[in-house]
């Protein structure tokens, strides 16, 4: 059974207040809340065994690199990929992304080529391409959407003839639209063209299985699934990164130096340049192990059964118009929204003095808004902490706003 209650009190921040009134976290688009067990692992980290990794032969550096290890192992299994050489810890899922654009991009993409995105994307998996087409002279199409926002199939299909690389997200953080993703994978490889799929808001809430998706390279960040800020991961296909060459330069991912030339390190740690976040690998690995106690189709239909219960009350506040499909099945776990005559900043500013968290701008994807005819939007997202008493409080806030606002 999956009891919700029980889930929250493994969370502290939750029993946080603001003015007096519960703490309504609905932001989880943005970055999740960390569980007990992830703060606590990451403070044991710090207390007994902090050392740095793949260094010292005392016991501390040691455990330390275990635990390291342990957690790219961890990932593998969660994502399905063949190899943990295949898994490689970065930043964040904008440095995974700017990895793949240095490291295989300016390799393999030539003028005249074409790289291939579309309207839905993060900038941190739309610029990285932009700005390889921009250095090597590729063209670069952007993939539209139709009126219910998903992906203009027939474009696509046309786009990815003679293309290099196409870059896609798995769910957009501002329609929600879920991308049928082995589907599209399977489009690249007939077109002979290299898959990229941006998992950072899919990845933290549904089953990810790279084998059955199909594709050459995934990017995720550990702060949306439960983990610390400063770890991302990017699986990569082993052929594909093999022939990449490494974004950064340095330590740890050196094979030998000489004061003529260098030869890398093999597979992950040609891509793991200088001291990593420790701490923040380690508790990405706490909270795989989380999410897998949970098992992640019950996390998926939990946030489905939450995204059904916004859309159905959103819908009855009037003024308000929802972004993105109607159907909660078809959309990742938010939902952003404008409200006639109220800017989105405006809108969050007041939910937030009655301790309902939400985001509001352009979520970093200022394409699609314009696409959209918005400058902004406000969004509410939900996780595997959430309830429907704080999507009520949600509702409650916003009549409010449409009274102060008349």
């Amino acid at each position: 059974m999956f009891d919700v209650e029980k889930i929250r009190k493994d969370f502290p921040v939750l029993r946080e207040k603001v003015n007096g009134k519960p703490l309504a976290y609905l932001d989880s688009a943005a970055t999740s809340q960390r569980p007990k067990q992830v703060i606590e692992a990451v403070g044991r980290f710090y207390s007994t065994y902090n050392a740095n990794v793949h260094r010292g032969l005392y016991g501390i550096a040691e455990e330390a690199t275990l635990r390291y290890e342990e957690a790219r192992g961890k990932v593998k299994l969660f994502i399905n990929a063949p190899d943990t050489r295949e898994i490689i810890f970065t930043k964040n899922t904008t440095e995974c992304s700017n990895v793949i654009m240095r490291g295989w991009g300016e390799k393999f993409v030539k003028k005249g080529d074409k790289v291939v995105t579309t309207i839905l994307e993060h900038h941190s998996n739309f610029v990285p391409w932009q700005q390889l087409a921009k250095r090597v002279g590729a063209k670069f199409e952007v993939v539209g959407i139709g009126a219910d926002g998903t992906l203009d199939e027939a474009e696509l299909e046309r786009a990815l003839r003679g293309a290099k690389l196409f870059a896609f997200s798995a769910a957009s953080n501002v329609t929600g639209t879920l991308n049928d993703t082995r589907k599209l994978c399977r489009l690249a490889r007939e077109n002979g063209v290299v898959s990229v799929v941006d998992g950072a808001q899919s990845v933290p809430s549904m089953p990810t299985d790279v084998k059955r998706m199909g594709c050459d390279f995934l990017t995720f960040s550990g702060h949306k699934m439960l983990a610390p800020f400063g770890v991302g991961v990017l699986y990569g296909r082993a052929e594909l990164l093999e022939r990449m060459d490494p974004f950064m330069y340095g330590s740890e991912m050196i094979r030998s130096v000489t004061r003529t030339k260098s030869e890398w390190s093999e597979l992950p740690y040609k891509f793991e340049a200088g001291t990593p976040d420790v701490a923040a690998v380690i508790g990405i690995g706490v909270a795989i192990d989380y999410l897998k106690r949970l098992g992640m189709g019950n996390v998926l239909a939990h946030e489905r059964s939450l995204v059904s219960y916004v859309l159905k009350e959103l819908a009855a506040v009037g003024g308000l118009e929802i972004i993105g499909p109607a159907d909660a099945k078809k959309r990742a776990a938010l939902v952003a929204f404008t409200l006639k005559g109220v800017h989105p900043h405006d809108v969050a500013a007041m939910l937030a003095e009655d301790g309902v968290c939400v985001r509001s701008g352009h979520h970093c994807a200022m394409p699609l808004h314009e696409r959209l005819g918005r400058p902004a939007s406000t969004r509410a997202s939900v996780y595997l902490y959430n309830k429907n008493a704080e999507i009520d409080m949600l509702v409650e806030s916003l009549q409010r706003v449409k009274r102060a606002f008349g």
